[in-house]
C-alpha cells in the first residue's frame, strides 16, 4: 500500500465528519433495503434508523483496512455489502431491489451524475425514495460566478468535486420527480457551503 492510498480515507474521513449534525435529517428517513451512493468510510452509518434491512453501498474506492470503517460496518442492525464500482456505470444490482437511496455529498464528485441517477432509478422500486444532502451551485448570482472562477482548479485539487453543480436539476434530468428541496447555507467558505436537501422519487 502506498502512502496515497493510507492517507486517502484518513483525510476523506476527517473532512467529511465536518458534516456529520447535516446527515441524520436525509439519512434517517431511509428504510427497507438501503442503496447508498458514496459509501466512502462509512459515515453515514451510524445516522440510519431502525426500519433499515440492509445496506449496499457502491464507492469506486472501497477503504478497504480503514479499521474506523470496519467498526462501523460491525456496529449496525443490518448487514452491509460493498459494491466497488463507479456508480455512473451498470451496476451489478437487479431492477426494483431497493426500497431507498441515499445520496451525501457525492453528485459533486461522479463524473457522470444523471447517469449513475438514471441507474439508481433502475433499482429502486415503484414508490422508492431518493433522500439526498449535497453541496452545488449557489443561487446569488455573485456566488455562483465565483464558483465557476474556482470550479477547474478545485476540481483537480479535490479528485474531482465540483462545487457549482445544480443539484435539482441532474435529480430532475435522470427521471426523478422531486417531492421536496430544502436550500441552505451551512458552515465553512460560501462557494463550497450552499446546501440541497431533498427528496425525490422516480417520475
Amino acid at each position: 500500500m502506498g502512502i496515497r492510498d493510507w492517507l486517502q480515507p484518513r483525510l476523506l474521513d476527517w473532512a467529511m465528519r465536518q458534516m456529520n449534525e447535516l446527515r441524520p435529517e436525509t439519512v434517517g428517513l431511509a428504510e427497507g433495503r438501503v442503496l447508498e451512493l458514496g459509501f466512502g468510510t462509512g459515515l453515514n452509518l451510524g445516522f440510519y434508523g431502525p426500519a433499515v434491512k440492509a445496506l449496499v453501498g457502491v464507492d469506486p474506492q472501497a477503504a478497504e483496512g480503514f479499521a474506523p470503517t470496519a467498526a462501523r460496518m460491525a456496529e449496525v442492525h443490518f448487514p452491509v455489502e460493498c459494491v466497488c464500482e463507479p456508480a455512473d456505470q451498470p451496476l451489478p444490482l437487479a431492477a426494483g431491489e431497493f426500497d431507498s437511496a441515499v445520496s451525501t455529498w457525492t453528485l459533486c464528485t461522479i463524473p457522470d451524475p444523471v447517469r449513475a441517477l438514471v441507474e439508481v432509478r433502475r433499482v429502486l422500486r415503484p414508490g422508492a425514495r431518493l433522500y439526498f444532502v449535497e453541496h452545488g451551485r449557489a443561487e446569488a448570482e455573485g456566488t455562483a460566478r465565483w464558483q465557476d472562477r474556482f470550479n477547474p482548479c478545485w476540481c483537480r485539487l479535490a479528485d474531482g468535486c465540483n462545487m457549482n453543480r445544480r443539484i435539482d436539476r441532474i435529480v430532475e434530468a435522470a427521471g426523478f420527480r422531486l417531492e421536496s428541496l430544502e436550500r441552505f447555507r451551512a458552515d465553512g467558505p460560501g462557494v463550497l457551503a450552499q446546501m440541497y436537501r431533498g427528496v425525490a422519487v422516480p417520475a
